[in-house]
This record gives C-alpha cells, structure tokens and sequence, in this order.
C-alpha cells in the first residue's frame, strides 16, 4: 500500500497498476491499492501536473515510507472508518497537584479521559469556566467543578466555625464562604508562580484553571534543562509556604478566638498543607517533578527521570489510599478516635479513594506523554502526507475519483485554470455522496478553500507540526515545500492516528 506522500504524479514502474477496476473508486481505496505492488524505491513528488504523466524511477529528494503505516487514509467510498478513542492531550509541560484544601487535581497533559492520547489539534481554545482575568497575559479560568468545592468547604468549614464560635449562628456559612474564595485565592498565587516561571524561561502556558482539587498550570512545553525543571517544580510549593508564613505572622496581631483569627489560622494551615502536599516525591506532584529534575541531572536522561518519578507516584497514591484512613482513625488530625463517627470514616476513605485515583492517573499520564515527546520527533509531515491529484473546478466527482485511483493517489486537490490550488476536497463530503450521484457532482462543491493556516510545510516535524495543526484547525491541510511546490495533502485524522500510535509505543 502506498504510503508516501506526492502531488498526483502516479507511480512509476512497478507502482503502476496491473489491473483496472471498472467504476469509480474512492481515493485510499483498498481495491485501488491492491493492484499496486509495493516499489522498491520511494520517489519524490512533484507539483500538480497532469496524472497520467509517467515519472522517472529513482528520482533524487527521494521521499521516506512512513515507517509506522498512518500515511494514507480510510476508504472514502464506504463511509468513515472506526478510529481510536482519544484523550485531549496537547502536550503542555504538566504541574503537580495538591492545591485545593487536601489535594489538587493532577496537571498532565492529558487533562481528562481515560488517559489516552489525543492531538493537540483536537482542543478547542483555552476555554474550560469563567475568564476570571489575564494577569501576565494567561487566561485564568475557573471550572464549573470550583463551584461544588467551594460549596464543600464552606459547609465543612462552617461546622468548625459552629464549635469555635458558636455565636455566629447562620453567618457562620458568610465567613465559610469568604474563606474558601481566599484559599483559592492563595491557590492562584501558587499557579502563578508556576506560570510566572514558566515565561520567565521562554515556555508558553496556555492558561491557568482552578478546578476542584485546585488549580492547573498548562505550560505547553518541556523544560529544556533539568535545573529548569526544578526551578519551574519548587516555585509552586515555594510561593505557598510564604503564603503560609504571612499568615502565620498576620495571625499574631489578632485574637485567635475571633472571626479574623480564625480565618488567618485556616489560611496558614491550608497552604502548609498545599506546600508540603506538593513536596511529595512522586508524580504528577510538584515533588514528584523535582525528583524526575534530579534523576535527569544524574543519568543524562529526562525519560529516566519520568520512570522514576512516576513510579514513587503510584507508590504514593497506594500510601494514600491506605494510610489516608488508618492516621484519621488514630486521631493523628487532632481529634480524639472516640469522637470519629462512621459517616467521617466513610468521608476520609472516599477522599482517599480520590486522591489516591488522582496520583496514580495523573503519574501514569505522565509515562504516556513522556513516551511522546521520546517519539514525537517521528511525526513528519512528509511521511504522513497522503498522495494527491489537481483537478479543476468543474470536474465531477466520479472523474475526480478515478483520476485519483488511476494515479494511486488519496486525496484530491482543486485547482485553477493555471494549476494553482484553490480548495481541498474533503474526505468526509466525498463519504456523504453516494456513488450513482457523483458523475453528477462536480469537486468544488465538496471543497473546503484554502486559507494560510491550511497550508503547511513539508519540512514540519515533531512538535512544530502539531502546533501548526493546533493554530489552524482543519481536518486537511495543503502541504507545499519551501518553493512552494505542491507536495501533497495531510489529513488531520493520519496525524491522530499517528499520534496515538506513537502514545503506544514503547521507549
């Protein structure tokens, strides 16, 4: 099966077709491959000519086979084709968790799902809740799921205020409230750090999100040196233990038995538990990234460092589960073992149950994402573009199709009368058209026109192509090279199989 990509010019030699198929076939048809043998030599496309034209065999520039198999597309005259679940997964740099009361949620790179990869191309904009500000430039956001926390702890801590200061009465859950707005306030100032960091060595953050275990950094690249990465990690936990302190200090010029006491006392205590919550060797929590920063330094080697931090992670996240319980059972948070009721012991082993599945969820997500970036080099547009054939406007699907299968080519490019492209015919309409009405369907029709975004570099890999996917979604993109010579089309969907695959793939 051909996998390489071109600009409609058929294949030459062995790749001709040993026999024809009567009727139109879809471009990426297995019928129309099966009569190809594979060639011996790859060759190097050229702009859009006319398909018949023969090319000369072992032509230099020749083009790579994509060693993976994701070049060519599905079959477009059987209607779309099953593909992968996925994840969205744009590769930012990941933060740890631990900011929200116990815990935050885990800052990886697949935010969601069930862990599998998904190109970054697939995100829809930096939205995710309520555009709180720009500070530094970085949307911050804050999840619909922020509301349910702050609802929680306003009634958690609004039983504590009950005990202390009985004289509140109902104002109590005012003062609950107030507190867990400031919490996440200091929350902020931690993710802050993070971001402020993060610029501060050249690496793009897409936004800031207080959700529900907390808040979520996402720096969308790697940290080019493991010094970096510890700076980037620490300055998190830093900024929360400062906090900490200055509430601490705020706490002795008021009575501790009032409403501002008691405030500033909550306060003090929920970042210490923030800082040394994150310091915790494992990831995806900030320590968990110190660690991986060390391990890197050591042996010269980053995924090394995600191996091992990843694995104290989920050690750690086992610790939770069990230990979580056992320590509120012993009274070791202050309260007598006699005064622990049931429904307290169901609380604590359903937020050990969450947190524990956060740590090991967001550590394993770490392995993945790590296995990309080790792989993401192997992403080229090159390889992955599908062959393609110019046809002019007015050209009816049918013919289009068989220009198409005769040149054993995947997708089909619109063009004017001087064989310069104007649209890419979609995959997905040439699916919706049913056979008997294509002679009478004319490509233009079925064509998305092209704008700049759509047009992409041959020489585009790894990281600067799936940002340049990400920039301009589409579901196909004209690929030129630097002359801008027609190469070929990519199809959004190869390079999210190519991607998964990659996410699969062992080091």
């Amino acid at each position: 099966m051909d996998e390489s990509g071109g600009s409609g010019q058929p294949r030459s030699g062995t790749d001709e077709a040993t026999e024809r198929h009567e009727g139109p076939q879809a471009p990426g048809s297995p019928a129309a491959d099966a009569t190809r043998p594979e060639q011996e030599g790859p060759e190097r496309p050229t702009g859009p000519t006319t398909p018949a034209a023969p090319t000369e065999p072992g032509s230099d520039s020749e083009t790579p086979r994509p060693a993976d198999g994701t070049g060519p597309g599905t079959d477009l005259s059987k209607g779309p084709q099953a593909r992968p679940d996925h994840t969205e997964a744009t590769p930012p740099h990941t933060s740890a968790p631990g900011e929200g009361g116990t815990a935050d949620a885990p800052r990886t790179r697949a935010t969601s799902g069930s862990g599998k990869g998904r190109p970054p191309r697939r995100e829809k904009g930096p939205g995710g809740g309520l555009l709180m500000g720009r500070p530094f430039g970085v949307p911050v956001y804050v999840a619909p799921s922020w509301f349910l926390v702050a609802a929680l702890i306003t009634w958690v801590f609004g039983g504590q205020l009950d005990r202390v200061l009985p004289e509140l009465g109902a104002l109590r859950y005012l003062v609950s409230l107030f507190f867990a707005v400031a919490f996440y306030a200091s929350v902020l100032v931690h993710e802050l750090a993070h971001t402020v960091a993060a610029l501060r060595f050249k690496l793009p953050v897409r936004r800031i999100q207080l959700q529900f275990f907390g808040g979520v950094s996402e720096i969308e690249k790697e940290s080019e040196t493991p010094g970096r990465e510890f700076v980037l990690a620490f300055v998190g936990p830093l900024l929360s233990l400062v906090l900490s302190g200055v509430f601490y200090v705020a706490m002795q010029t008021v009575d501790p038995s009032t409403v501002p006491g008691v405030l500033l006392g909550g306060l003090m205590i929920s970042n210490l538990i923030v800082a040394v919550f994150n310091l915790l060797p494992g990831l995806p929590l900030d320590g968990g990234r110190m660690l991986r920063a060390v391990v890197w330094k050591i042996t010269g080697k980053p995924m090394s460092g995600t191996i091992a931090a990843a694995w104290v992670g989920r050690a750690l996240a086992v610790s939770v589960l069990i230990g979580l319980p056992l320590l509120t059972q012993t009274g070791a948070f202050g309260e007598a073992p006699e005064d622990i009721g049931g429904m307290d012991t169901v609380t604590d082993a359903l937020l050990a149950a969450i947190l524990a599945a956060i740590i090991w969820t967001g550590a394993g997500n770490s392995l993945r994402m790590a296995r990309l970036r080790e792989h993401l080099p192997e992403l080229r547009a090159r390889a992955l573009t599908r062959r393609a054939v110019p046809v002019e406007t007015s050209t009816p699907l049918s013919e289009a199709l068989r220009r198409a299968n005769d040149a054993g080519a995947r997708a089909l490019v619109v063009v004017d009368a001087d064989g310069q492209p104007l649209s890419l015919v979609r995959e997905a309409a040439i699916v919706g058209v049913p056979e008997h009405r294509r002679p009478w369907v004319a490509v233009s029709g079925l064509a998305q026109d092209l704008t700049d975004g759509m047009r992409v570099s041959a020489e585009l890999a790894g990281e600067d192509l799936l940002d340049a996917l990400r920039a301009n979604p589409a579901t196909e993109y004209l690929v030129v090279e630097e002359s801008g010579e027609i190469y070929g089309v990519l199809s959004a969907a190869d390079v999210e199989r190519a991607f998964v695959k990659a996410m699969a793939r062992p080091s």
